[in-house]
C-alpha cells in the first residue's frame, strides 16, 4: 500500500510534456482559424500572389495560348504604357478619373450616411424609405445612361450622377445594417443612466458602428470604380474608361490591358489607403 502511495502522483504536480515535444510549448499551426500573420509575413504572401498571376499571364502569351491581338504579352503591355504616360495620356486620363471618382463617391456618401444611419435606428424612417431604397436598387444603373444624358447633359455632372446612382442605394442599405447590428443592450443601458436618445445616437450607436461602416465605404468605394468605367463609355471625352473603349475600336489591346491595369492599380492602392487609415482611427475595434 505505501508503495502504490509513493508511485501516486502528488496533487498538482505538473504533468510530463509528451515525448519529443519541449516542456510549455505549444504546437503552433501553420494557418489557424483567426491566427494572425507578421506584416512582413503578409506582404512577402500578397507580392508572391501578384507574382503569380503575372507569370501565368507570361507563360500563357509565350506558348501563344492566343492571338497577340487579344492577349499581349506583359512586356508589350509595359511598353505601351511607357509611351501613353511619356506623351502624357496616361497621367491625364488617369487625372480626370480620379477627380471624377472622389467627387461622385463623396457625394453618394454625404448622402447615404445620414439616411442610412436614420433607418437603421428609427422604425419610422425605415418603414417609409427602405421600401423605395431597396426597390431602385435591382434597377440596372446603366439603364440610366440615356436618361442622364437627357436630365444633366454631357458634362461633368453626368458622370457623377452615374457613379451616384450606381453606389448610393447599396450604400444605404449597408450603412442600415452596420448601424442595425449595434448590440440593443447599449441602448437600452443608455437610456437607464439617463441618457436621451440624440445623445445615444451620438456617443453609443454612431462610434459602435463606425468601424463596420468605415468597410462598408471601403467595399462600395469599388463599386464606384466599376460605375465610373461605365460612365465614361459614353458621352466623354477623355478618362480612363474613355481610352479603353476608343482602344477596343481599334483593336489596341495592349492599351485596354493598359486601362484595365491602371484602374484596378488606382483602387488598389486607394482601398489600401482606407484600410490603413481605418486601423488608425478604430483601433479599439482590433
Amino acid at each position: 500500500m505505501a508503495e502504490a502511495i509513493s508511485k501516486t502522483p502528488e496533487a498538482g504536480a505538473p504533468k510530463r510534456a509528451p515525448a519529443g515535444r519541449p516542456a510549455g510549448k505549444r504546437r503552433r499551426k501553420l494557418a489557424g482559424i483567426f491566427d494572425p500573420i507578421e506584416p512582413r509575413t503578409y506582404m512577402i504572401i500578397a507580392l508572391l500572389s501578384f507574382a503569380v498571376l503575372f507569370f501565368g499571364w507570361w507563360v500563357a502569351a509565350e506558348i501563344d495560348l492566343a492571338k497577340d491581338i487579344f492577349l499581349p504579352s506583359p512586356a508589350d503591355v509595359w511598353n505601351r504604357g511607357v509611351e501613353l504616360a511619356k506623351d502624357g495620356t496616361l497621367w491625364a486620363d488617369v487625372k480626370v478619373s480620379f477627380v471624377r471618382i472622389t467627387i461622385g463617391f463623396l457625394i453618394s456618401t454625404a448622402i447615404a450616411l445620414p439616411i442610412g444611419i436614420a433607418i437603421g435606428t428609427y422604425r419610422l424612417a425605415e418603414a417609409a424609405i427602405e421600401p423605395p431604397v431597396d426597390f431602385i436598387r435591382y434597377m440596372p444603373a446603366v439603364a440610366f445612361l440615356p436618361l442622364t444624358i437627357v436630365w444633366v447633359g454631357v458634362d461633368e455632372s453626368q458622370k457623377w450622377l452615374i457613379i451616384f446612382i450606381g453606389t448610393f442605394f447599396q450604400q444605404v442599405l449597408l450603412v442600415m445594417d452596420n448601424v442595425k447590428r449595434v448590440p440593443r443592450e447599449y441602448v437600452d443601458i443608455s437610456h437607464t443612466l439617463g441618457m436621451r436618445d440624440h445623445s445615444v445616437l451620438r456617443k453609443v450607436v454612431l462610434p459602435a458602428a463606425a468601424p463596420a461602416i468605415w468597410d462598408t465605404l471601403r467595399i462600395t468605394l469599388g463599386w464606384a470604380w466599376t460605375w465610373l468605367v461605365i460612365a465614361e463609355l459614353v458621352a466623354a471625352s477623355d478618362g480612363l474608361g474613355h481610352r479603353i473603349i476608343v482602344a477596343q475600336r481599334y483593336f489596341q489591346t495592349d492599351t485596354i490591358f493598359v486601362g484595365i491595369l491602371v484602374i484596378g492599380l488606382l483602387g488598389l492602392i486607394m482601398d489600401q489607403i482606407m484600410k490603413y487609415t481605418g486601423k488608425r482611427i478604430f483601433r479599439w475595434a482590433e
